[in-house]
């Protein structure tokens, strides 16, 4: 009689089983700690700078469109004056920056002024539009890293 002996069982399935798992595992812990972690950092200065954006956008759009009567822009002349009063409150570190406030002073006047006279046409509307967009360049070069 020729004994035969039994096969080796491979572990390889098991350690690729434990592989993959670890994997799925690490993957999930790394969303969870990232998702924590952006939690904790304050969403509002980004967002005000969104919300001012998609406004200057809009408004570039009305005179692209050649819809540049002041009900067209008018709206978002308001939201954004309403935004600018919150750069001081979304920025606190740079509250106290002289340069900073200079700055968030004169995109209020600006838009202050334009209220005050809505532009009419396209012609002002874009000026208005370059205005806006002059002075977030301005403030972005100085205190945007």
């Amino acid at each position: 009689m020729s004994a035969e002996l039994p096969a080796k069982k491979s572990n390889a399935s098991r350690y690729l089983f434990l592989f993959l798992l670890g994997l799925v595992v690490g993957a999930v812990a790394t969303v969870m700690a990232m998702r924590a972690i952006d939690q904790r950092s304050d969403h509002f200065p980004h967002s005000v700078m969104q919300v001012m954006g998609k406004h200057v956008g809009l408004l570039q759009r009305t005179v692209q469109q050649n819809r540049c009567a002041a009900t067209d822009s008018v709206p978002h002349v308001r939201t954004l004056r309403a935004m600018s009063n919150d750069l001081e409150l979304a920025f606190p570190d740079l509250a106290e920056d002289q340069r900073f406030t200079e700055h968030a002073s004169q995109f209020r006047a600006k838009l202050d002024a334009a209220l005050a006279a809505p532009p009419t046409d396209c012609a002002g509307a874009a000026k208005l539009v370059e205005s806006a967009k002059e002075s977030c360049q301005a403030c972005h070069q100085d205190f945007r890293h």
